[in-house]
This record gives C-alpha cells, sequence and structure tokens, in this order.
C-alpha cells in the first residue's frame, strides 16, 4: 500500500471522529437538560447510517452509473465479493454520508422525537444523500461537467444545511423562544443560552482537526495534499478573525460563540474549492464566511423567526452555497486540482469564456442539488409529522429530553443542575383553584431593623451574598478580624437590576439565576459592624453584583452535643 492509499484511509477515520466534534458542538450549544440526548442522536447517526448505507446508500452512490447519470445500480458486492471488494471506497464515502446527516440535528435540537430523528436520519443515508453525491462522486452527470466540489461545500454540508432549515421550519421553534401577542406577532425574541461553551469550543477545535482528513484524504500527492492542508488552515482562520471584528463592532464585544461558528463556517466555504484556490482565494472565503454567518444567523432568528440552536443552517447551507459559488469564481490553475473560473482567466489572460462556463456549471449543480435536497426532504418530514409525529410534547419539552426520551435524570448526575433561562415563559396559563388568600398562603415575615445594639441573647447572624470567585478572599478577611466559624453554601439567584445588556448570538439575554455563594456567620464577641465593613471592602468591585448583606439578631443557640445555649453555645470547635 503506497502512501497516498493510507492517507485516504487516515482520513476516513478522521471524517469518523468529527462525531465527536459535532456531537460537542450541539451539546455545549444546547441547555444541559438534554445533552444526553444529543450524544444519543449523534451515536445513532452513525450506527443506524451504516446499516441502511450498507442495504441501499451505497449501491445508489457507487453502482454502476444509469439512468443518465442520475444514479448509481445497487449490488452487494460486499457480500458476494467481500475479500475483493473496494473497503477503502466504501468506509471513506459512509463516513461522509453520516456527516451529512447529523448537521440536521443541531437546527431541531430540544424539540424533536428521539424515534421521528431516527427516522429521518436513515432516509439522508439511504436515499437523499447517495442519489446527489452520486452525480459527482460516482460519476454522474455533473463529474462530466467539470462540477467543482472536492470534498463537499454543496454535495454534504448544503444538503445538511437545507435538509435542517426545512425540519426547523416544519418542528416550530422551542418554548420560550419567542413571545407573541395576541395575533400571533412575534414582537420579543429571547436568548436561549447553551450550557456550555467550553463543550461547544471543544466540539469546533476536534472538527478543525478532522476537517484536515475532511478536505485532504482525496489527494493524489503529497504536495496536493499539503496545498489542501493549507487552504484549509487559512479559511477559517481568517473567518473567525472577520467574526470576531464584525461582532465586536456591532454589539461592543466579541462574540465567542459566534466566532466558533465562523470558524466552522470558514470550513465549510472552503471545502469545495480547497484543491482548486490559491492563498488569497481561501483569505478571500473565509473573509466572507465569517460575515455570512452572522448575517444568516440573525435573519433567521430576528427576522424570519426560526428557531436554529446551534447556527447550523447559517454554517453549513450558508455557507455551502457560497463556498460552491467561490470554487467556480476564484478557482486557479495555478492550484494542483485547479482551472481557471472568470477571475482568473481575466488575471491569468486565459478564456474568459471558458472561465464563465466553470461558473455556470457551479450555479447549474448546486441549484439541481439544492432543489433535490428541499423536495424530498419536505415530503419525508411531511409524511414523518403527520404519520409518526416530529415533535414532543410542551410537557416533555420543559422537563428536558434526557429524561422524558431516555429515561435518565441527568447527563451530569453529580453536578449541580443548572436552571433553565426559560423557565417562567410557560407554554399556557395555569389556572388558579385555591381560596387561600396570596397574603395568607405565603406569608411574609419582616427582620427587624438592624443597629449596632447588640440583640438581647448577645448573638448575631450576618449573612453575605457574594460571587463565587470571591469567597475565598473573604474567608481569609474574616479570619483576620476573629471569626472562626462560618457556614458556605452554594445557590442560585439574580437582583432586580438589569445592569450593562448581555448578549449570546446577537440576541440580548433577559437576567436568569447566577450562581452565587451565601455566607452565614453567627458571632457573639467580634462587632457586628467589623464584620459587615470588612465585608464590604473585600467585595467591593463597583459593579451590580458585588453581593448583598442581610443582619439577623438570633434569639438564642442550642449546642445538640453538650445542650448549652446562647453565647456559650458557640465558645468551642466541635470534635468531629
Amino acid at each position: 500500500m503506497d502512501s497516498t492509499a493510507l492517507w485516504f484511509l487516515i482520513g476516513a477515520v478522521l471524517v469518523f471522529f468529527m462525531q465527536c466534534g459535532f456531537a460537542m458542538v450541539e451539546t455545549g450549544f444546547t441547555r444541559a437538560k438534554n445533552a444526553g440526548n444529543i450524544i444519543m442522536k449523534n451515536l445513532m447517526d452513525f450506527c443506524i447510517g451504516t446499516i441502511v448505507f450498507m442495504a441501499l446508500g451505497a449501491g445508489l452512490l457507487l453502482g454502476e452509473d444509469t439512468l443518465f447519470g442520475l444514479v448509481g445500480i445497487p449490488n452487494y458486492g460486499y457480500i458476494t465479493n467481500f475479500a475483493t471488494y473496494d473497503w477503502s471506497s466504501f468506509v471513506f464515502n459512509l463516513v461522509f454520508c453520516a456527516t451529512t446527516a447529523t448537521i440536521v440535528s443541531g437546527a431541531m435540537a430540544e424539540r424533536t422525537k428521539f424515534s421521528a430523528y431516527c427516522i429521518y436520519s436513515a432516509i439522508i443515508s439511504l436515499v437523499v444523500y447517495p442519489v446527489e453525491a452520486h452525480w459527482l462522486w460516482g460519476g454522474g452527470w455533473l463529474s462530466r461537467l467539470g462540477f467543482i466540489d472536492y470534498a463537499g461545500s454543496a454535495l454534504i454540508h448544503m444538503v445538511g444545511g437545507i435538509s435542517a432549515l426545512i425540519g426547523a421550519i416544519i418542528l416550530g421553534p422551542r418554548l420560550g423562544k419567542y413571545v407573541r401577542d395576541a395575533k400571533g406577532r412575534v414582537i420579543k425574541v429571547n436568548a436561549i443560552p447553551g450550557h456550555s461553551i467550553p463543550l461547544g469550543a471543544l466540539g469546533c477545535f476536534i472538527l478543525w482537526f478532522c476537517w484536515y482528513g475532511f478536505n485532504g484524504a482525496a489527494a493524489k500527492s503529497i504536495p496536493e495534499l499539503a496545498q489542501i492542508l493549507g487552504t484549509t488552515t487559512i479559511a477559517p482562520a481568517v473567518a473567525t478573525v472577520s467574526c470576531m471584528i464584525y461582532t465586536w463592532i456591532k454589539n461592543g464585544k466579541p462574540d465567542v460563540s459566534m466566532c466558533l461558528n465562523a470558524s466552522l463556517a470558514g470550513l465549510v466555504g472552503v471545502t469545495a474549492g480547497c484543491a482548486n484556490v490559491d492563498a488569497i482565494g481561501a483569505a478571500i472565503i473565509g473573509a466572507v464566511s465569517g460575515i455570512i454567518v452572522v448575517l444568516i444567523v440573525g435573519f433567521l432568528d430576528l427576522k424570519l423567526h426560526i428557531d436554529d440552536p446551534v447556527g447550523a443552517v447559517a454554517v453549513h447551507m450558508g455557507n455551502g452555497i457560497w463556498g460552491t459559488i467561490a470554487a467556480g469564481l476564484l478557482s486557479t490553475n495555478t492550484a494542483s486540482a485547479g482551472v481557471d473560473g472568470p477571475i482568473y482567466a481575466l488575471i491569468h489572460g486565459t478564456s474568459f469564456t471558458a472561465g464563465l462556463k466553470v461558473f455556470g456549471v457551479q450555479l447549474l449543480g448546486m441549484t439541481c442539488i439544492a432543489l433535490w435536497t428541499a423536495v424530498t426532504m419536505f415530503i419525508f418530514f411531511k409524511i414523518i409529522e403527520k404519520t409518526h409525529g416530529l415533535r414532543v410534547s410542551p410537557e416533555e419539552e420543559i422537563a428536558g429530553l434526557d429524561s422524558t426520551e431516555h429515561g435518565m435524570p441527568s447527563a451530569y448526575a453529580d453536578f449541580v443542575p443548572s436552571v433553565d433561562p426559560t423557565v417562567g415563559y410557560a407554554y399556557k396559563e395555569i389556572a388558579v383553584t385555591g381560596t387561600v388568600p396570596p397574603a395568607e398562603a405565603v406569608e411574609v415575615k419582616t427582620v427587624p431593623d438592624f443597629t449596632d445594639t447588640p440583640a438581647p441573647s448577645g448573638i448575631t447572624k450576618i449573612e453575605i451574598i457574594c460571587r463565587e470567585r470571591m469567597l475565598e478572599s473573604l474567608k481569609n478577611a474574616m479570619t483576620e478580624i476573629g471569626i472562626t466559624g462560618m457556614t458556605v453554601s452554594h445557590v442560585m439567584g439574580c437582583g432586580i437590576q438589569k445592569g450593562k445588556p448581555e448578549y449570546y448570538r446577537g440576541v440580548e439575554v433577559e437576567p436568569s439565576l447566577l450562581p452565587k455563594v451565601q455566607v452565614d456567620i453567627v458571632v457573639s464577641t467580634v462587632p457586628v459592624r467589623d464584620v459587615i465593613e470588612t465585608a464590604k471592602k473585600v467585595l467591593y468591585t463597583g459593579h451590580i453584583g458585588d453581593g448583598k448583606i442581610f443582619v439577623y439578631r438570633v434569639e438564642n443557640a442550642v449546642k445538640v452535643r453538650t445542650g448549652e445555649e446562647g453565647v456559650a453555645a458557640l465558645q468551642d470547635v466541635e470534635q468531629y
């Protein structure tokens, strides 16, 4: 086996590992209560996809060309000729097929029935992807016209993105995403932040790493591979920087999640022309991709009110289209597999007519692939919706798909449960049936105004709420003034001030419960005022959220072990 054949198989393995990257991105950009469901979907994309690809998909894609280059004739050589079957081609095309299916998951996350997901994932790998992929990679009609899509901006990413868009439209938005008036018009768009940006970032880095195999596996020589790895590095890097600058100017701060999306957008954009464009072309593709992803995310969310939790449509459809167009516009004969498109035909003095033909073939192929995908996926989604159902019930969505679809209380069993930022956006009115007046049902007791005068018992409790990162400084300061005991609790809370607006993917984030620390200190000999002033000095930064201090007079204290009461109960150190 020569080195290029070995690299081809290594590339296939890298493309398989992209499933992990997609799983991490989608999990991080959505809520913790659905993390297990998302992992399960990404796992089943590949497992179900393998079965149906063996059953029919591989034959439609790789079989002998028929019907004027529209489809392959299914064959089962992996059964009849196991020893001599081209397993390299089978595995390589299988992992690409699974990538197409998994793109759809993100746009339909957090409200799709798992069983429905398994059905449409199987359909994509069984029929939708194999047929259109045959047009180019199976020797079909697009390959004869010279259509440029080296690694799948159109065949994989645009197809996955269009499927995601259609699915998200039919499925509808997540509960609480859009607030509507009595006439059904959207009057407010709510941000629903993902629960773990670090997980999302890990997924993006994994995908970028694996993309070197995704784009480069089919390279026919080491120099060609090196050029492909170069363009595959330049485009996402430039895309990320252009997105950072754009969101910095637009929102006043660089948007972390959008920059992660932009890295993937640049990779998608350069995938079609990775072997056909030069360094300048890759940089142009990346610069445009970084802006496109932000514009499409905002347009879908704020104007069309289509809920795509992870930006799958913007990344894959938007930049799949742009990458396919750019491969024709910016193709150059100086690249390893390139021919001059219209721009470089003018620069190099070659045939402009031939360059226009290259661009025209790109538009024709892209349009046909898009139409095939849109029509077939709309039909399949509608059939599933009418016969089986696509969406879980509102109650199941609120509880989270981990528990309702998979019977697991949480994907993070040993961690503090996160607070759903959409709690409070009721999906329907809840009837009040009780007869007790609110003032009696929820009794409120006021604490007498605090003065520096000690309580009759000589005991005072100080409750301090502060940021988690300030705990260590607070503990040290309390020790210095003679405080030898305290109780620390991790709590969630928020104040009434909104403070400076914060944004998630271009949408202002509503105040939600934030992690805080509650420190309870009971004193008898240390002056209460000393505790208060010390805490204020340590915690003060001048920003909203520095904390609050509550002071209570304590009627009595009882030590369980000895029965001592009052100040005496506080005097010695408990032995455990």
